[in-house]
């Protein structure tokens, strides 16, 4: 099977031939890895299996919802969080998208507005920048071994709001 990258945004009109219907934007998923024994900051950034590059999601990025399998052990009541790094400026969210959240859960989903959701969770994490996905123990009470595997479902914000292009 063939491979192909584009750097485009993924909008689709519904075969509308008239280029009138709204143009609404398609899903993307990043599967994501991280230990979480490190406590999360900066410089513990995500990525798509053990030592792989980096989750790196575009300016304009929205995560939707996070599946996760969350395997850590150790630790009284482990807890993990999720965030993410701004790729230039290296402005750190390390709680943004999960925060204190069981690190041995199990198989998981969360949606923004959910419980354990940090704030950015449903919304652009950066208009301007690219952004690095962060994860790891929450200061307070770190897995002292395990996992966290899982997808990232999000999009990609409409710069058109959904109007075809010529």
């Amino acid at each position: 099977m063939a491979l192909s990258t584009t750097q485009s945004i993924w909008r689709s009109g519904g075969g509308d031939q008239t280029r009138t219907a709204y143009c609404g934007s398609g899903l993307m998923a990043a599967e994501f890895y991280f230990d979480p024994t490190l406590v999360n900051t900066t410089t513990v950034k995500v990525s798509s299996a053990t030592g792989a590059p980096a989750v790196i999601l575009p300016a304009g990025a929205v995560i939707t919802a996070i599946q996760f399998n969350a395997l850590g052990t150790g630790g009284s009541t482990p807890t993990m969080d999720m965030g993410f790094t701004l790729y230039t400026t290296g402005t750190a969210s390390p709680t943004a998208l999960i925060d204190n959240y069981a690190a041995d859960a199990g198989k998981k989903q969360v949606v923004w507005g959910d419980s354990g959701t940090g704030t950015s969770l449903g919304g652009p994490m950066s208009t301007t920048e690219l952004v690095y996905i962060t994860g790891g123990a929450n200061t307070g009470d770190a897995p002292t071994g395990g996992t966290v595997t899982g997808t990232i479902i999000y999009f990609v914000e409409d710069p058109l709001f959904g109007q075809q292009s010529v």
